[in-house]
């Protein structure tokens, strides 16, 4: 890796990895990179590859794009399912992930169905998601930071600080 991220979100969808990434880019003054935006902007809508080509042809889409971001200087937000690959998995070892988590009475009053072929089944749907992608999400990340309740910028705020204590 030519660079490596300053930071990595990662976490269930809806949890609020964009919102809360773009606030800590801006407050730590780094690019910001959310890997199903570019896979968006090079390939069409995420809805439209898993339609046309299927999820495995989105998951060697995503584990591009999630390789590129992995080598730059950003604070870098991963798709919900990017963790179940392997190399991406290897990848994130000795970075600085965050995990974002957010409870179901919260995700109940999102808009977590839009643009997520995943989560077409609702909260159920996303309930089980979460369930089976957990233990890899805890895995992996070093910290941990639940969105259910708080304001976006007081949780950038207390990942920003988590940063800058952390070795």
């Amino acid at each position: 890796m030519a660079d490596a991220p300053s930071l990595v979100l990662i976490g269930a969808p809806g949890a609020g990895k964009t919102r809360i990434g773009k606030r800590i880019a801006r407050l730590l003054d780094l690019p910001f990179v959310d890997t199903d935006k570019r896979i968006v902007a090079l390939h069409g809508s995420i809805p439209g590859i898993f339609e046309r080509y299927g999820e495995p042809h989105f998951r060697v889409l995503e584990r591009e794009q999630v390789a590129r971001a992995l080598a730059e200087n950003a604070v870098v937000s991963l798709g919900g399912g990017a963790v179940l690959d392997e190399h991406t998995q290897a990848e994130l070892a000795g970075l600085k992930v965050v995990q974002l988590t957010v409870n179901p009475e919260s995700i109940a009053t999102r808009n977590i169905g839009a643009g997520r072929p995943l989560l077409s089944g609702g909260l159920d749907a996303w309930k089980a998601l979460v369930a089976a992608r957990a233990p890899i999400y805890d895995r992996l990340a070093q910290a941990s930071f639940d969105t259910s309740s708080l304001p976006a910028e007081r949780i950038a705020d207390d990942i920003v600080r988590w940063l800058e204590e952390t070795p």
